[in-house]
């Protein structure tokens, strides 16, 4: 491992996940766990930008402050939000004048010995058999216990190791909005199900629908809203592909599975081209399909040929959509019939207004590209009807969506001052960057940096 902070990042997004298993075990406490993880993650971090220090963790060197011989990152992060932990709970125990307690955690630290001992400790710490941390973290906050939301956010807090504020620019609430969500989350876990505990097997795959929408959920926002990461922190779509990888290896031949890891896989191969120099979100009729990644779409075309074969289910269903935006050659030569046949079937599954947003955004392209004729202009004008009616009466981001594909209806349909007027307004409203920089663009107002 590198020892300047610059490339710690990756480091840190792989040991996260383990860090916060270990001390949930530890600790009993998914609260504790995140709380001391952090603190750990910063301490290591701090070492690392020490001027003359940058020790790399898996050194033999001693710890400054005397502490025990250091391993990996992740095992020393573990070493030190339990030695935390511990002082925490020997000063409460030494207020309250719990002797018998601040002895059995005085009992516990000297016990801790040399690196090979502490790395053999936290690999019965995250037992569970060979389950990914990510995941046994993932079955934990994905409990039915909790609603959607709640499962997202306590998902990107202990999975992703995302903090509040970045929690919250995700997903286009108040950082406040979310700080509340993720305490609401966590009281409700551990009212419901007390003492941090991983599911059995039966119980995981139970949960494991409920997991498969977390982890959509997680690369929706990544796909909204990251469109250009600049770190591994930020990368949430390459964190859920590598949790799509773990979850196929553990379920390798579930339909729904193999679809989620297609639409992921899809969508990272599509990501190249999808802002213009200036850092605008380019149109998909505009987006140059040479910049794709075409061994990243075989790979999800071969996921999604997969899943077809088992199931169809939400996730097959919205992998074929993805293949077919993935394999057509050109924004016309989309099979455009298919699309809004697939979004159909996709609505009776999962019907989400998102799902008919899309869907009508589909019969819109399907109808622009048709040779005028009244049965044309009649498809176009009940879009517009039902797009008009998402706007102004569902979820934020569906009436959102439904307001740029009417924008789009009338940029492409010639009325230009009418998309203008309508790209400016919705330039305000927008949550991501490069959406509002395209939305500027063409309601031809500068952007302001």
């Amino acid at each position: 491992m590198s020892g300047s902070v610059a490339g710690l990042g990756e480091d840190f997004v792989d040991a996260w996940p383990r860090i916060v298993r270990a001390l949930a075990a530890y600790t009993g406490s998914v609260d504790d766990a995140q709380e001391y993880a952090a603190e750990a993650v910063a301490r290591a971090v701090a070492r690392f930008a020490e001027p003359g220090d940058g020790r790399p963790l898996d050194s033999e060197a001693q710890a400054g402050d005397g502490g025990p011989p250091l391993g990996s990152l992740a095992a020393w992060c573990i070493t030190v939000g339990k030695r935390a932990w511990l002082d925490d709970r020997r000063r409460a125990a030494t207020e309250q004048r719990h002797a018998e307690r601040l002895a059995a955690d005085s009992a516990m630290r000297s016990s801790d010995g040399d690196a090979s001992a502490e790395a053999s400790r936290i690999d019965d710490l995250t037992a569970g058999g060979a389950l990914d941390d990510r995941l046994a973290l993932l079955f934990v906050a994905c409990d039915p216990a909790l609603t959607e939301q709640a499962r997202l956010v306590l998902a990107l807090r202990l999975v992703c190791g995302l903090d509040v504020p970045r929690i919250a620019a995700h997903l286009g609430v108040q950082p406040s909005a979310a700080a509340a969500r993720l305490t609401r989350a966590k009281h409700a876990l551990a009212e419901a199900r007390g003492r941090f505990h991983v599911p059995e097997a039966p119980e995981r795959r139970v949960r494991l629908p409920v997991v498969l929408a977390a982890v959509a959920g997680m690369f929706t926002v990544a796909h909204r809203d990251v469109l250009d990461p600049q770190t591994p922190f930020d990368d949430l779509g390459r964190q859920a592909l590598s949790i799509a990888d773990a979850l196929v290896a553990e379920y390798p031949d579930d339909a729904e599975v193999r679809g989620l890891r297609a639409v992921i896989r899809l969508g990272l191969a599509r990501r190249p081209g999808r802002l213009d120099a200036a850092g605008a979100a380019v149109p998909l009729d505009e987006v140059d399909r040479r910049s794709w990644d075409r061994r990243l779409i075989e790979a999800g075309l071969d996921d999604a040929a997969a899943a077809a074969d088992r199931g169809d289910g939400r996730f097959v269903l919205e992998a074929a959509i993805a293949g077919l935006h993935s394999s057509a050659p050109s924004f016309a030569a989309t099979d455009w019939d298919r699309v809004v046949g697939f979004y159909r079937a996709l609505e009776r599954v999962w019907g989400a207004p998102s799902v008919t947003v899309a869907r009508l955004s589909a019969e819109l392209h399907r109808a622009l590209l048709a040779t005028p004729s009244g049965e044309r202009s009649a498809a176009l004008r009940r879009v517009a009807r039902e797009l008009h009616a998402l706007a102004e009466g569902s979820a934020p981001y569906a009436a959102i969506d439904a307001r740029l594909a009417l924008a789009d209806l009338d940029w492409r349909a010639g009325r230009r001052a009418e998309a203008a007027r309508q790209y400016g307004e919705l330039a305000a409203v927008v949550p991501t960057e490069p959406v509002r920089r395209f939305c500027l663009a063409r309601a031809g107002h500068p952007v302001v940096e």
